[in-house]
Parts: C-alpha cells; structure tokens; sequence
C-alpha cells in the first residue's frame, strides 16, 4: 500500500491525486459500519447518506468501515487508512471523524452524491493512508437573506452544500433596510411588517428600474431551531447578525420610534447604503437588548454579529437628541458616539458568555473590547485589528464577495463589481503580509459572502456561488496553490455537484437560462473598486 503525503488533501480531492496502489476496498450488502461512541454522529451521518444512493445496509458489527477514536489529533483532524479488507478512520474529536466520512463518500464517486439509486454498480475505495487537517478553525460562508429571502428547505440544502466542502460557519444576515427574517416574539410587527416589501430594483440601481412585486418571508423560531439543529448535526456553526445601528429600515418602519425622523417610513425598496439609522434613546437600546435575548435563546454558537458597518451620520449630526448625547457624554464626533451604543450591545453579549462580531467600521471610532472583527475592507483593516489585540475573521471584499461577477461581458447575470474569477478566489489567502507570528494567531480564519441584492431564486445563487466556492474552500482548508491542478480535480467534482442537483458556471460561460438581458448590472473595473477602498479606509492609515 502507498501512502500519501501527510499534508491536508484539497477540499475536493478525487482519486486521482493519491498515488496507486495495490487493492481496492469493496462495500457490500454485508458491509459493516461501526463507530466508537464519541464519533457516533459521523457515522450516523454516513450511514443515512449512503444508503440511498447505494442500497447498502450498512449494519452494525466489526471489520469492514470504522470509526475509530485515537489521541493527539487535532479537533477537525484525521487519518484514513483503507485496505483490501477494512476502511479505517481515526480522530480525536467528532468533527474530524465527520470530514473523514466526506472524504470517503468523495472516493465513492458522483452516484454516492444522489439521493437514490440510479443502478448496479460496484462500490470500492483506493487503498490508500491519508493524514488530513483543516489549516484554518474558522472556514464559512455569508448568506444574505435580507435582501433576497431563502426559504427554509433551500437553506438546508446550502448547509449540505457548505459541510461537503469541509466548511464549518454559516454566517446568516438577517436583517437589513429591506427585510427583517427572524421571528422575535415580543416585538411581532418586525415580521408583520419588516418581513416584506412592496417591490424591489430590477438590476443595479443606476438603472432606476423595479420590478413591481412583493418580496418578502421570515424564518419562525421553529424554523431556527430546525436549522441550527440540522447545521449541528453536520458539524456547521449558525452565526446570526442582527446590524446595528445602519441597515435597520425595516426595523424602523415596523416600529417608528425607533427612528430619528418624525415621519413614517416604508420598509426599503431601493438598494445601497440608507440613511436611516437608529436613534440612541434608552428605549431603543432596551428594545435591541431585547431582540439580543431571543438571539441567543436560537442560537447556541459562541459568536453573534451585531453589524456595525456603513452607518451615514447625516441623521445623528442633524439629530438633537443625537447631539446632546455626544455633548453628555464628552465624545468628539459621532464615529465615537456609534462605539459608546455598539458598546452596550457588544458588552451585553460578552456578559453572556458570547463572542460579538462586528464588521470593520467599528474601527473608525475605536473597536469595542472583545470584539471579533469581519475584516472586508482589504489587508488594512485585517492587519490593524490583529495588531490591536483582536482576533479576525478576513472577508475581502475584491476576493470573497461572490455576488461580484465572474468574468468580463454582458452575458453575466446582473454584473456588478469588479471580476472576481475562479482563479482569483482559489488563490486567496486569508493572512495579510507583515503579520508577526502572534498576530498572525489572531487570524481565526476566512468567509466568502453570497450577498444577494442582485440573486433572487435559489438557482442564481447556485449559479453565483459553484464553483467559486469549491476554490474557497480549498483556500482555506489546505491552502492549495495550484490552479491547474485544481481544475483538473474540478472537472471530477462537478460530477459531484450535478448529483447534488447544483447549477453552477459552466467553464464556457452561462448557459442561456441563466443570463439575466432584464437585470442590467453596473460593471467596475478592478481600478474603480480599488480607489473606493482607499477612499473608505483613508481615516484609518494615519
């Protein structure tokens, strides 16, 4: 038998990247798949996956597949071992015994990816010793359901989509000026009202066009409960983001008061940056301390994100009630009044035994203590919050942000951005240079983001995300550089992702009934997005 490097595989390995070997492992009717107990749930999950697509029963006894626990792994770590005669996985903790049984259902080829069977087939494994670890703990992905809502069962499949890619943080961004997604129980009218709005923009806004229907949903508290339950079981985290004090319109046309304006507001039809932003009265800070509450009655992660990013203070700097607070409270400018409110929620949850996370504009007027900042403004803002003392989760936005189109032309679906290619994401490294080895410790890891203004149904979201989100994976799973190499291997997992039903990019460009010729987008070059992020990080180089 051969054994293969011990260096983490790429998070879409095929069989062709270990080395031959002698024997194959072959699963039967009578094969056996056992576990010791702590690694019970992976091969729960195994089982219940493979059975359908390949009619093996799978039953209880020795030999055959097992799951074995050994010491001094790491908690996502694991060693393969397959042979003529057994299938071996070890791991010291259940997440890595977890993405010992993906990668087995990987080597198993594409008919193991169905849901049911689709013939006679012989099911065998390379023999093959395989050493495999993640390279970074944090490995997620940010799905806007704001702005565009995803029903429950389509966001279970993505939470399908993100463990078979060896990814572990499903960021859901809950709220925003165009939707308001989760049921809160004491403040009803946030769904009642917040959830949907009249209509939204057909394309970029430069466009002024709309497409003159509501859109609208919300997840119930037995929704989350499924979801976050369902996410466990396959080892994926749900960090919940309620922002504040920016992104709030729906929020504020479901109760006023909590505005600044005297006159009433409709949830936002339009997209970009609004104005309207959350007075700082003691009732609205009571009202959100609530809402934080229920948050974490819903979900037991450690994070929770409260926002923080792109907050306008035209309406604090008009705003009396604004000014005397900042006057009250001796703080220079309303930047500095935006920390002393974010404090009060950042504090909350830290009372609570909770980890606040918090976009990179918290920077501006000074980070909150124990904070945890989404880095998405570039190197900058990733580099100075890691030598602040705070740990970093880097999201930039010209490298992660998979809402950006995908090459250039006008066949693209609602081309926005700058390109943001297949080779680009895959050669993302989430670690700014210039780091010392102690605040490199700081980097927890990496995020992609399905932001989704401009991807309404779940089929562009396919189409925006794969296979983009493979070469994200891989980035951060085992840091793989190798683009060629990558494509190769990608051929074989497109396989995968047709049995699993996902209707990514083709190579060639999009098929015809995935362009959008009634969305026109606003194209950038790589310059223009460029200068907007020196112009939005300029207050933080002095």
């Amino acid at each position: 038998m051969t054994t293969n490097p011990a260096r983490p595989l790429a998070a879409i390995p095929a069989p062709s990247r270990l080395t031959p070997a002698e024997g194959r492992f072959t699963m039967t009717a009578a094969t056996p798949l056992t576990a010791d107990p702590p690694l019970a749930r992976a091969a729960a999950w195994l089982r219940e996956t493979l059975q359908p697509a390949t009619g093996l029963p799978l039953p209880e006894g020795p030999g055959g597949i097992e799951f074995r626990l050994t010491g001094g792994l790491g908690p996502e770590e694991y060693r393969f071992t397959i042979t003529a005669e057994s299938v071996l996985v070890e791991a010291t903790a259940a997440a890595g015994a977890f993405y010992g049984a993906q990668t087995l259902r990987q080597f198993l080829g594409p008919a193991a990816f169905r849901k049911g069977r689709t013939g006679t087939r012989t099911w065998t494994l390379p023999a093959a010793t395989i050493a495999d670890a993640p390279r970074h703990g944090w490995r997620g992905c940010l799905i806007d359901v704001a702005r565009h809502f995803l029903p429950k069962n389509d966001l279970l499949r993505y939470i399908d989509l993100l463990a078979a890619h060896k990814l572990n943080v499903l960021h859901l961004h809950l709220t925003d000026d165009q939707g308001w997604r989760l049921e809160i129980r004491k403040y009803p009218r946030l769904t009642e009202v917040g959830s949907w709005r009249r209509e939204s923009p057909l394309g970029a806004a430069r466009n002024r066009r709309s497409d003159g229907r509501p859109h609208g949903g919300h997840y119930s508290q037995d929704d989350i409960r499924e979801i976050v339950s369902y996410a466990a079981d396959r080892f994926v985290t749900i960090v919940p983001e309620i922002d504040l004090p920016g992104h709030t319109q729906a929020a504020i046309a479901a109760y006023p008061e909590l505005g600044n304006l005297e006159t009433p507001l409709d949830v936002r039809t339009e997209w970009g940056v609004g104005e309207n932003v959350l007075n700082v009265a003691d009732s609205t800070i009571a009202f959100f301390t609530d809402v934080l509450e229920e948050v974490l009655e819903l979900f037991p992660g450690r994070y929770v994100c409260v926002g923080g990013d792109e907050v306008p203070k035209t309406q604090w700097n008009e705003s009396v009630p604004a000014k005397e607070r900042i006057r009250e409270l001796g703080l220079r400018d309303a930047d500095e009044l935006q920390t002393w409110l974010m404090r009060h929620f950042t504090d909350f949850l830290l009372t609570r035994g909770r980890k606040p996370l918090g976009w990179d504009e918290l920077m501006e007027g000074g980070l909150p203590p124990g904070v945890t900042v989404a880095a998405w403004r570039g190197d900058t803002c990733a580099a100075m919050a890691a030598r602040a003392g705070h740990d970093v989760v880097v999201q930039p936005f010209t490298e992660t942000y998979l809402d950006f189109r995908q090459a250039e032309g006008e066949q693209e679906p609602v081309p926005i951005g700058s390109v943001t290619s297949l080779r680009a994401v895959h050669a993302f490294d989430p670690f700014p240079a210039g780091l010392t080895g102690a605040e490199r410790d700081r980097i927890l890891g990496a995020q992609a983001a399905l932001w989704t203004e401009h991807i309404d149904s779940p089929r562009l979201l396919d189409y925006m995300a794969f296979p983009r989100l493979a070469a994200f994976a891989e980035a951060v799973w085992s840091g793989e550089r190798d683009f060629e190499d990558f494509l190769a291997r990608l051929a074989v997992h497109e396989k995968r992702l047709d049995a699993l039903g996902v209707e990514y990019r083709p190579a060639a460009g999009p098929h015809p009934w995935q362009r959008r010729p009634d969305a026109p987008g606003h194209p950038r070059t790589r310059a223009e997005i460029d200068g907007k992020l020196a112009a939005w990080t300029a207050n933080l180089r002095s």
